[in-house]
């Protein structure tokens, strides 16, 4: 009796034995789903970069988010300019900033979040194009950071530093107005705002600035971008006036400070 017990027992399988299997099963049941998962994520990301929208998807967007205020034939309204001549470089640079559609009236349009993908941005771009033809973008070598950077500070100081602060940080102007700051405005951008002259920027034709000058200035804002600050803290870039309230605050503050202690403790 006692052998055929020891059997028995020598034969049963342990509780932490079909805890383990159920394991090892949830964890094959999961990586197979885990990679089926990311295959048909993968197609689907493939097939969105592959479709693209067309001139009529195009006009749809538009006029589901922009006629409102720029009305149905880009008539404009009193909400809203009339957008003959604009062209598809307008329209990426307002939508792709995340300045259109304006979410209400104000001295400016402030930069926020893209309501828009890449692709509808284009697609209501050419809409616009199709319909009121204006200025297009550039060729690649335009926007490739490659140009004179001396010629394109020096022009940049000419034109642009008034407003944009000679380091592109940006500056106020009248009327609750601002020139925004360049440190991350992307390549075709630029090219777009002194093509088109959003709000208060004027427009600089090839009469003006050429298409190598606008190409200097790029890369000139470029290397901008990409230089790191050799002074340590920059204080916004903004020139005296953030380093000299720096120095009233801190710096006489400190010393302040430093004699109404000493004078605590001699007392």
């Amino acid at each position: 009796m006692a052998r055929e017990k020891k059997r028995r027992s020598n034969g049963r399988r342990s509780p932490l034995a079909a805890a383990a299997l159920i394991g090892i099963g949830l964890l094959l049941t999961g990586g197979i789903y885990a990679g089926a998962s990311a295959a048909m994520a993968a197609t689907d990301d493939t097939s969105a970069t592959t479709s693209t929208l067309t001139v009529e998807d195009g006009q749809k967007l538009f006029q589901a988010n922009c006629a409102t205020c720029h009305g149905m034939d880009l008539q404009g309204s009193e909400a809203g300019p009339s957008l003959y001549g604009a062209g598809e470089l307008s329209v990426h640079f307002q939508v792709s900033t995340g300045r259109m559609p304006l979410q209400a009236q104000a001295p400016q349009a402030p930069q926020k979040p893209v309501q828009f993908t890449e692709e509808q941005i284009d697609a209501i771009g050419k809409y616009v194009q199709s319909t009121s033809p204006g200025p297009t973008f550039p060729d690649e070598e335009t926007l490739d950071g490659g140009g004179d950077l001396a010629n394109g500070a020096e022009l940049f100081r000419i034109n642009c530093a008034m407003c944009h602060n000679v380091a592109g940080a940006g500056g106020a102007l009248t009327e609750g107005k601002y020139a925004p700051n360049l440190h991350t405005t992307t390549p075709v951008n630029m090219y777009a705002a002194m093509v088109t002259g959003p709000q208060n920027m004027p427009v600089f034709n090839n009469l003006n600035l050429t298409v190598e000058d606008k190409r200097d200035i790029i890369s000139y804002l470029l290397y901008n971008q990409e230089s790191p600050s050799v002074g340590g803290f920059t204080l916004g870039s903004l020139g005296p006036v953030s380093e000299g309230l720096f120095i009233w605050v801190f710096g006489i503050g400190s010393l302040i400070a430093l004699t109404v202690w000493i004078t605590a403790k001699s007392n």
